[in-house]
């Protein structure tokens, strides 16, 4: 009989990293507990590329991880020699861009604010990050991002324009991206089907998040987990046994961690 192999797909701000500070040092032992383990934790975040190899080194971790709202997917090579260093799924920045400039009006552009145009100044301002992180975050090799100015109507508006040219929105917590058509869950299932396909064990996954743009990814895996976020109303989530917790990010990380390793394990 296969042995049981956890994996975590995760995402970053507000489910693991507290939203204000961006940190989870409360929980940092308890994570690298889990980790020494054998339980493999892919973080699944609409950050860049160069802030998710930052995230690893300054916690001395070696992570997998999935870039962008599901661009890309790195270091699948760590879970096992057979699978890939990196696999491109989304377009790239400028080809995302040409068909931005293509698409929508002058009107609608109007109303937005492209975070890569501005000064580091107002993007720090707008992000809310320290001055290194903001040079890191703005490293987009797969996304716009932006932030809308106009109405809730407009917004919606616009957001079918960019569908049907083919393009994507991906709320985050303080800014939107334009991406290419991919999401967290596309690039988790393609992850996950080419680890099983390496993995003698029975493969169980979890997975984490704290916002609209997280639902997709959680649904598709074993333990959907939702952390609290005050900015969201988890009220009018249908998903069968979905584990929610009473605390925000980042203990309510490890608090349906927990329940989710518990009713593995029972």
């Amino acid at each position: 009989m296969p042995k049981k192999k956890i994996l975590i797909f995760t995402d970053l701000d507000g489910s693991l990293l507290d939203k204000e500070t961006f940190k989870f040092d409360v929980i940092k032992d308890y994570f690298k507990e889990l980790v020494r383990n054998g339980i493999i934790i892919i973080p699944n975040s609409s950050k860049t590329e160069a802030e998710l190899l930052d995230f690893n080194e300054q916690n001395n971790l070696d992570l997998s991880f999935i870039t962008e709202n599901g661009s890309s997917i790195h270091g699948l090579n760590k879970i096992h020699q057979n699978l890939p260093d990196k696999i491109i799924i989304s377009r790239t920045k400028d080809e995302i861009q040409n068909i931005y400039e293509s698409n929508i009006s002058l009107d609608f552009k109007n109303k937005i604010t492209h975070i890569l145009e501005l000064e580091i100044e107002k993007q720090q301002k707008i992000l809310e990050l320290p001055l290194d992180k903001v040079k890191l975050a703005i490293k987009r090799d797969h996304s716009l991002p932006i932030k809308f100015n106009g109405t809730e109507i407009e917004k919606k508006e616009f957001i079918k324009i960019l569908k049907n040219s083919g393009l994507t929105i991906q709320t985050g917590g303080r800014i939107m991206n334009v991406c290419d058509n991919v999401n967290k869950s596309i690039a988790m299932s393609k992850a996950l089907q080419l680890i099983r396909k390496q993995l003698d064990d029975e493969v169980i996954t979890i997975g984490v998040g704290d916002n609209e743009n997280d639902i997709e990814m959680i649904k598709q895996t074993d333990y959907p987990c939702l952390v609290k976020n005050e900015n969201f109303d988890s009220s009018l989530i249908n998903i069968d046994n979905l584990i929610k917790s009473t605390e925000p990010s980042p203990n309510g990380w490890a608090d349906v961690i927990k329940t989710a390793i518990q009713k593995i394990e029972s």
